[in-house]
């Protein structure tokens, strides 16, 4: 089945810097109840120019064991896999809902690599745009409960093009800040959690964890 999804992965964008996937064949080839979107790609597009949108979905097709996870094999900026920055708390999110990182469809939103959000600014609805066939091709073969959608940005456009417009339920933070998770529902398809960004609010803490809504709506 993911072969099929790549036929989706608009080709201007395979010589870019970024990547697709995050999990292997094995997360991508029979539905599952929860579908991980991120925003982009983050990293230095010149310091990563050879990992492009088309070599880095060629290692997942031909090298990475069909079991393969970013979040649980990948070393990120030198540190042991499953360590750094927000793998913890995805790993944390699997343990939670008893799922094997490898079996967790995962990606981005927009497949083009960049330092900071801000910097794609300028091209992101373009860019989304463009991608969009992929995640619709996604939603509709592995048919997920809900997409969790990994911060704002990623959080609002998937609900647009789904038509999630009701909240359906929420976690608030327990501390002075009171960030929110929210789930929305619509008349159709899949819900929409729009979480707080696991780069900046740690999933592993209880104040701030929101795999607790994340397990009940997928109940």
């Amino acid at each position: 089945m993911i072969e099929s999804f790549v036929t989706k992965i608009p080709a201007v964008l395979f010589p870019r810097s970024g990547k697709v996937f995050y999990a292997g064949r094995n997360a991508f080839s029979k539905p599952s109840p929860l579908y991980v979107l991120g925003v982009n790609p983050g990293g230095d597009p010149a310091q990563a120019k050879s990992e492009t949108v088309e070599s880095h979905t060629n290692r997942v097709l031909r090298c990475f064991q069909d079991d393969w996870s970013a979040y649980r094999d990948e070393s990120w900026k030198g540190h042991a896999p499953g360590t750094h920055g927000m793998a913890p708390r995805i790993l944390h999110l699997c343990d939670r809902l008893g799922m094997s990182p490898g079996r967790l469809p995962s990606s981005n939103l927009v497949f083009a690599r960049s330092r900071r959000e801000g910097d794609m600014c300028q091209e992101m609805q373009v860019l989304a745009d463009l991608c969009w066939p992929f995640h619709e091709l996604v939603i509709q073969k592995l048919q997920p409960k809900v997409i969790l959608c990994l911060g704002k940005t990623a959080g609002h456009y998937v609900r647009k093009k789904l038509g999630a417009n009701t909240l359906h339920s929420q976690f608030i933070e327990a501390n002075r800040r009171k960030w929110r998770s929210q789930v929305f529902s619509g008349q159709h398809g899949p819900r929409v959690m729009v979480a707080t960004h696991p780069s900046i609010a740690d999933w592993c803490a209880t104040a701030t964890d929101p795999t607790s809504l994340i397990r009940a709506v997928l109940q």
